[in-house]
């Protein structure tokens, strides 16, 4: 019977090799969020989370108000009116669209 030599460049290979298919495995952590974005994020699962318990419990808008003190639930419609009549932000001009016209006599 004939042995085999392991040697260590051998073994130092297939330790890469393993090394390797952990580091694709394990994801790359994201980047922290900054302060705007974490709080868009947050506002967005809150808003989430309430419009399933909305859902789930067959809630309406009146149901909501009422759950909070009248200022506050006055409070709540006027911000849900505001942000419902809230223009839109104006679309950046082209160079070519905000040019002056010159007109000839």
């Amino acid at each position: 019977m004939t042995t085999q030599k392991y040697d260590f460049r051998q073994f130092q290979e297939e330790l890469a090799t393993l090394e390797r298919r952990v580091e694709k495995q394990q994801p790359v952590p994201p980047r922290p969020l900054g302060k705007k974005q974490a709080a868009a994020q947050r506002l967005a699962m809150a808003r989430e989370e309430f419009q399933l318990l909305r859902e789930k419990h067959g809630l309406t808008v009146a149901d909501v108000v009422a759950f909070f003190p009248e200022e506050e639930g006055i409070a709540y419609l006027q911000q849900l009116i505001a942000a419902a009549a809230a223009k839109p932000r104006r679309a950046r001009k082209t160079k070519e669209s905000s040019g002056s016209v010159v007109m000839d006599d």
